[in-house]
């Protein structure tokens, strides 16, 4: 592929913009993945790529001249890289949402958890630019997010001069939606935890106000690959004063501690001569997602029944709601994060959509109420 002159990598070509459409702006030093994600985003509907860049230090300065819904970050960069460049592109356009782009390496994987601490909204590991395997998962994938994102970060009330939108009617705000009513039958001896996008800076919050306050064991499936789970684990161990661990095949769930599913591994849980063991398997994906929550909540509520306590949080997609309702009939509860602190309202919304969901909490909530629930206290 022939590379673009440096000069015109920093604003996309001119075309007529789309209305309506997500404003995107790609920040890669690679002319491999800049052409790719070019020529997907050209013609997809309801994306608009607004500018692109080479390097950190360009794509500030694309930031602050396009204001984009969305930025597409890529981390290994010449003269700034893309850790240096978060805050800075955060600065330059507010409420932009950002995607690291990261390799699936151990670099890749500590500086991806670095950069969702810092305020980058997801991640997505990125295809060889040598070999392009797994360019089509990546666009798939790439696209799904950039709409979620972009969504999320333009309501319905907003709109710009000249957007489609101004002129037709503003859509009202999401209903509230129908919630189970609470039955205090028994109390929880295990939390469920399952979370996508937006998870790990969601989870870190649930983490650290439960630490050394939780007497039973934690399990959580956030969507991701492996290597950053274990990441993460460790990431979330030492910043929360919690026990995090990455769950390993036939462990013992002791309380207090908390067991990341590993990625590339559905977590499950059974019972094995009277004691709580994690189980890992490499089934196939269940929306697209190994781990995926529903495969551990459906273990849930053969395991423990009436006696969990499910939650789930910011996410893309429906994954977890299927498991919902699967626990439901035996009497466990279901808290959801709400549809105004997620980052993308997908998982909890769909539990809050099939009328699964007893509880519905802020992000800074969502603690104290997995502790009343353990309390037997209504929350």
């Amino acid at each position: 592929m022939t590379s673009l002159p440096p000069s015109s990598l920093r604003s996309a070509p001119a075309a007529a913009p789309k209305t309506d459409a997500v404003r995107v702006l790609l920040v890669d030093d690679s002319a491999v993945i800049r052409g790719l994600v070019t020529r997907w985003l050209k013609d997809e509907p309801g994306i608009d790529l607004v500018g692109y860049a080479v390097n950190g230090r360009h794509g500030v300065d694309e930031a602050a001249k396009h204001k984009p819904d969305v930025v597409i970050l890529d981390i290994e960069m010449p003269e700034m890289d893309g850790i240096t460049a978060l805050p800075q592109v955060l600065k330059a356009a507010p409420g932009a949402r950002v995607i690291m782009a990261s390799t699936l390496t151990q670099r890749g994987a500590e500086v991806t958890v670095k950069a969702l601490a810092l305020g980058a909204s997801d991640y997505l590991p990125k295809p060889d630019a040598s070999k392009i395997a797994g360019a089509d998962i990546y666009k798939r994938d790439l696209i799904a997010k950039l709409k979620a994102l972009g969504a999320r970060r333009r309501p319905a009330s907003f709109v710009r001069p000249g957007d489609a939108a101004a002129r037709a009617p503003v859509q009202t705000a999401t209903q509230r939606p129908v919630l189970r009513p609470v039955s205090l039958q028994a109390r929880p001896e295990a939390v469920f935890i399952g979370s996508s996008t937006g998870g790990p800076e969601a989870l870190h919050k649930v983490v650290s106000a439960l630490a050394g306050k939780i007497q039973v064991p934690v399990f959580i499936t956030q969507h991701m690959p492996k290597m950053f789970t274990k990441i993460l684990a460790e990431h979330m161990s030492s910043h929360t004063g919690a026990r995090v661990v990455e769950a390993e095949h036939g462990m013992a769930a002791e309380p207090g501690t908390f067991y990341i599913a590993p990625g590339d591994y559905h977590m499950t849980v059974e019972k094995v001569a009277g004691v709580t063991r994690i189980k890992l398997n490499q089934d196939p994906p269940e929306n697209f997602c190994r781990p995926a929550v529903d495969q551990m909540f459906r273990s849930a509520a053969k395991v423990y029944g009436g006696k969990s306590l499910a939650v789930v949080l910011t996410g893309m997609g429906q994954d977890g709601c299927k498991g919902v309702a699967a626990l439901a009939p035996t009497g466990a509860l279901t808290i959801i994060q709400d549809e105004e602190t997620s980052v993308v309202w997908g998982m909890p919304g769909a539990v809050a959509r099939a009328g699964l969901a007893n509880v519905i909490k802020p992000i800074d909530r969502v603690a104290p109420a997995i502790l009343d629930v353990l309390r037997g206290v209504a929350p």
